[in-house]
């Protein structure tokens, strides 16, 4: 989508990687208190001690390799996180998935998805959210309903990975439907076209 810019008003939300690090970290203590407890309330009994011990022996294995698998998680899930990210921004835009470009913040060692084209409010913000829902709320979800504790850690882990998506939705909180949004190239955040009035 072609901006118009005479007809609209420019606004840069955005900040530097460091930056949205620290800031991000204001949403991990409600996910983690959100889910933590909901998963308490319904499954109280996975915690009594004879049940976490049987859960250590059961998984006893896997505890042992963990530290190499929870690496492997972690850079695959990362990887899946900036993918969802690109496709689903790519459906809204002309060129298709030539509008997007993946890469890695080195400093940080925090990787990327930019959206070169500008969207609509609304299809930038589901974009945004894809990695949070998929590979975090719906997972989460999942484990409360069947009890299954590494499922749940999985959405829980990758609901706090997507805290730096929940920062860029939460700055576009107050803007309009009519507004549209280019991602920032350079920084985290993007640019808003308000249409003038």
């Amino acid at each position: 989508m072609k901006v118009e810019k005479e007809k609209y008003e420019q606004i840069e939300l955005s900040m530097t990687a460091a930056e949205a690090n620290v800031r991000a970290l204001v949403f991990i203590v409600p996910i983690l208190l959100i889910y933590g407890v909901a998963y308490l309330l319904v499954w109280p009994e996975q915690f009594f001690s004879q049940n976490l011990g049987e859960l250590v022996r059961v998984h006893r294995d896997l505890l042992l390799i963990s530290p190499m698998l929870m690496l492997v998680v972690f850079v695959l899930g990362a990887i899946v996180h900036e993918l969802l990210h690109g496709l689903t921004w790519a459906i809204f835009c002309k060129n298709g998935l030539k509008s997007i470009k993946y890469g890695v913040y080195w400093k940080m060692l925090t990787p990327y998805c930019h959206c070169k084209e500008v969207l609509p409010l609304k299809q930038y913000v589901i974009g945004g959210m894809m990695p949070g829902l998929v590979m975090g709320l719906l997972p989460a979800l999942a484990g409360i309903a069947m009890g299954h504790f590494l499922l749940f850690l999985f959405g829980l882990f990758f609901s706090m990975a997507a805290a730096g998506d929940l920062l860029i939705l939460w700055m576009l909180r107050q803007q309009h439907a009519s507004d549209l949004v280019q991602d920032h190239p350079d920084k985290i955040g993007c640019f808003v076209f308000t249409p003038k009035v």
